[in-house]
């Protein structure tokens, strides 16, 4: 039985995300908090084993509880906000936040109830959290290092391009990654879990902290080196190969796929397009995605990176990776940009 605790400063909220968890016989709502301040005292008492947090509250918002919460008592908080304040969710999840999910129609909607799926799935899967990753990550006030790119003399041309996969947890992970990460003369592409509109945002915020240039991929982008494209929610995003060189096809997702976009279409794409020429990261995420791939792009003899299940702060992806066989190093989150630049000035 997992105990949750719903934090919100809308009674109606409190009741319908209440009924909504409670409707799964594995999920039991032990207490409700109207802020930030009341939610302290809840989590003291009540010991949840996952929080709905709404972020915008009165006394003590949303924000101000995730930087007590993951200090003191670190716990798997899914910030559950207004789609106006869609650019919230990245302050949420770098102050500890496992996911998030947006409320249809604003604040108080009658529409709340569409994100019933979405948000049981989500407590659901707490299980897989390292939750000491979670609050070690959050707390850290990281001393990154400025690292000097590479003269054109030390580039051995090997690595043409970087393609990574993440989904929970992904975004803080991504972001470190792409602020320690030297300007290269190469091109990355990513395959995040995240919903349609978000993948913009994200693009948008990670173009401000990283010396690359980063956008939201578009169909018939042209690849070129010293560009991050972030692969838009909802659709499909593979690398192609013409007379000219790398270009992206972003197309729409079938039915059936289980994960728009799919690290395993853009991972199995890059490896057909580039062969040995590509470095490919699986990072923190639930499920297995990319696990399918690896195992061809280390057979064309392209490199293969996972993170290390004692950063990840879900360590279901990187795992599933590693079981294939197919990983060449496992390493922790802040060694991945170090390992990148090694193997394109031809480290082994």
């Amino acid at each position: 039985m997992i105990k949750a605790l719903v934090i919100d400063d809308s009674a109606y909220n409190r009741v319908t995300i209440t009924r909504m968890l409670e409707a799964h016989p594995n999920i039991k709502v032990i207490g409700t908090a109207v802020d930030g301040e009341d939610g302290i005292k809840q989590v003291l008492r009540m010991r949840p084993d996952v929080i709905t947090l709404d972020l915008e509250m009165p006394v003590m918002d949303g924000f101000a509880f995730l930087r007590w919460v993951m200090a003191n008592s670190p716990t798997p908080v899914i910030a559950v906000s207004s789609q106006a304040s869609d650019r919230s969710v990245f302050k949420a999840l770098e102050l500890g936040a496992l996911d998030f999910i947006t409320k249809p129609g604003g604040r108080v909607s009658v529409r709340l109830g569409e994100i019933e799926n979405g948000l049981v799935s989500k407590v659901l899967q707490i299980a897989d959290l390292h939750i000491d990753n979670l609050a070690r990550r959050a707390r850290e006030e990281e001393t990154k290092e400025a690292q000097a790119g590479l003269d054109s003399d030390q580039y051995r041309g090997g690595v043409e391009l970087v393609v990574i996969g993440a989904s929970t947890g992904g975004p803080p992970a991504l972001q470190h990654l792409f602020e320690s990460l030297p300007k290269l003369p190469i091109a990355c592409v990513v395959a995040q879990h995240m919903p349609p509109a978000f993948t913009r945002l994200f693009a948008e915020r990670v173009n401000r902290l990283s010396d690359y240039e980063v956008k939201e991929a578009q169909d018939g982008d042209v690849v070129t080196p010293g560009h991050v494209y972030i692969a838009p929610g909802g659709m499909q995003t593979e690398v192609r190969r013409n007379e000219a060189g790398l270009y992206l096809k972003v197309s729409s997702a079938r039915t059936e796929d289980l994960y728009a976009p799919s690290v395993d279409t853009l991972f199995r794409s890059a490896s057909e397009a580039c062969g040995a020429g590509i470095i490919a990261v699986v990072l923190t995420g639930m499920g297995d995605d990319g696990s399918r791939s690896l195992p061809e792009v280390h057979k064309r003899g392209g490199k293969t990176i996972a993170e290390s299940s004692l950063t990840a702060i879900i360590s279901g992806m990187p795992t599933a990776a590693v079981k294939t066989g197919a990983v060449d190093e496992v390493v922790a989150l802040s060694d991945i940009a170090h390992v990148i630049r090694r193997l394109c000035v031809g480290g082994s």
